[in-house]
């Protein structure tokens, strides 16, 4: 396994969950603070992904375009808890890999919630926004799983409605309950469930009309600059 997936899996298990809880002990705004501890974290995996050569202005534009065009499948579309962004985000991941997709992730939670509003749950959104990414990446990197849109599809739909969504759903456990329980936990996944599935069903509307366009130009973009090789072309 590369240094930077072996450095993408602390920074997502070990760091951001420390980060989080030194958020709910911080007063005041903490989460402006949180929030770009994470990022500033996020990109040491990033910038590992490129294995001992400098990235070019070129590779970053190409993932700033990825954040914004992910912010706008957020800001966008007008639908409550329909956004195209998981899609955007999930097929960052798979054209780049598991570290551009984790920071896709995270800086598109962060932007976006300019719009939408800043809060203790806006660290959250990043870190599961990035999951998302994150997990796309390393399930289909190397040809794990094919870039079919279908398989894409029904990826993104178990990733929203298992991965992402109970990740969202966790930060109303941690920052809202004044005391957990087993009842409280499953009225919280429960009460997530209906808007998970329908952010589910965009990502897979996403994926099947716009999914293989999209990637095959990002494809031509990874191959032409070579995006998140490494030194050896790896």
């Amino acid at each position: 396994m590369k240094k930077s997936n072996i450095a993408t899996l602390l920074v997502f298990l070990l760091l951001i969950p420390a980060t989080l809880y030194l958020g709910t002990r911080l007063p005041g705004r903490s989460y402006y603070i949180t929030g770009t501890l994470i990022i500033i974290e996020l990109m040491l995996p990033f910038f590992l992904a490129f294995e001992g050569r400098k990235p070019q202005a070129r590779e970053l534009v190409v993932i700033a375009v990825m954040c914004a065009i992910a912010i706008a499948g957020r800001v966008a579309i007008p639908i409550p808890n329909f956004k195209a962004t998981f899609a955007i985000i999930m097929l960052a991941g798979i054209a780049f890999g598991p570290e551009a997709g984790f920071m896709v992730g995270a800086v598109t939670a962060f932007v976006s919630n300019f719009f939408y509003g800043h809060g203790p749950f806006t660290p959250w959104q990043m870190m599961a926004y990035g999951a998302g990414g994150m997990l796309s990446g390393f399930l289909f990197a190397r040809g794990r799983l094919p870039r079919k849109p279908w398989i894409m599809a029904v990826f993104g739909f178990l990733c929203v409605i298992l991965w992402v969504g109970p990740l969202l759903d966790c930060s109303h456990i941690f920052l809202m309950l004044s005391r957990i329980s087993w009842e409280a936990v499953a009225a919280t996944f429960a009460s997530g469930f209906p808007v998970n599935v329908s952010q589910g069903v965009c990502t897979v509307l996403v994926m099947v009309l716009f999914g293989r366009p999209l990637l095959e130009k990002l494809d031509r973009i990874q191959v032409k600059y070579g995006m998140m090789e490494d030194e050896n072309g790896l």
